[in-house]
């Protein structure tokens, strides 16, 4: 177990962690930050505009601000962008500063869940399938890095997803005590998992929900 101030979410695009993230905050009385509205918040436009004009680093260069900034934090549950476990300062600061879970879902499950999405720049390269492949292989193992628990999100709702988590962090998680701050996430998201792009410890445990629940649409 690691006692922590912040819940951290990290996993690929389309594995949930705004959509299950805001639930689960819910269920503990947290706020929920999604790290990538945020950095959208703070620059006045899109991420897709970041990476047009200052291309991915500056778009990193903003995100590690960012999760600096919340981090630095507490009482947040913080949905990061899928990309965020690339830098190892923020690797770092994740682990410091956050019970971390790494939400879990397969390429195949990305690709229906984001049939309809042309919001991510890392999707506008072509095949969308082999892109998604191969950011699997690069992120998989730094997911694995950082996380303190690995939760799988393919065959379930969000409502579904949300509560097993909650129970396996009821169990899991010792919160540490820090002052609340307050959430920037604004909308809704309502029986869906698709979210925004957006040394470890030596065994996380992969949890699902303990009884059956109704599968992604």
């Amino acid at each position: 177990m690691n006692p922590a101030p912040n819940l951290v979410l990290v996993g690929p695009m389309g594995a949930g962690k705004t959509c299950v993230g805001r639930r689960v905050a819910e269920r503990f009385g947290l706020e929920l930050i999604d790290a990538d509205h945020e950095i959208e918040r703070l620059a006045g436009t899109s991420i897709n505009t970041i990476f047009e004009v200052e291309g991915e680093a500056g778009f990193r260069a903003r995100e590690r601000a960012v999760l600096a900034t919340l981090l630095a934090r507490g009482g947040l549950v913080v949905s990061t962008g899928g990309g965020a476990v690339l830098d190892p300062d923020n690797r770092r600061l994740m682990r410091e500063r956050g019970f971390v879970v790494h939400l879990m879902v397969s390429v195949e499950q990305q690709l229906a869940r984001l049939a309809r999405d042309r919001s991510r720049p890392l999707l506008a390269r072509g095949d969308r399938e082999q892109v998604l492949r191969d950011l699997s292989a690069a992120r998989a193992p730094l997911y694995a890095e950082v996380a303190d628990l690995v939760f799988d999100t393919d065959a379930h709702d969000s409502a579904a997803a949300a509560d097993g988590l909650a129970r396996e962090l009821e169990t899991r998680w010792q919160r540490t005590a820090d002052t609340p701050a307050s959430s920037t996430l604004a909308g809704q998201c309502v029986g869906t998992l698709h979210d925004d792009e957006g040394p470890g410890h030596a065994s996380p445990e992969q949890a699902r929900p303990s009884s059956p629940t109704p599968e992604f649409p």
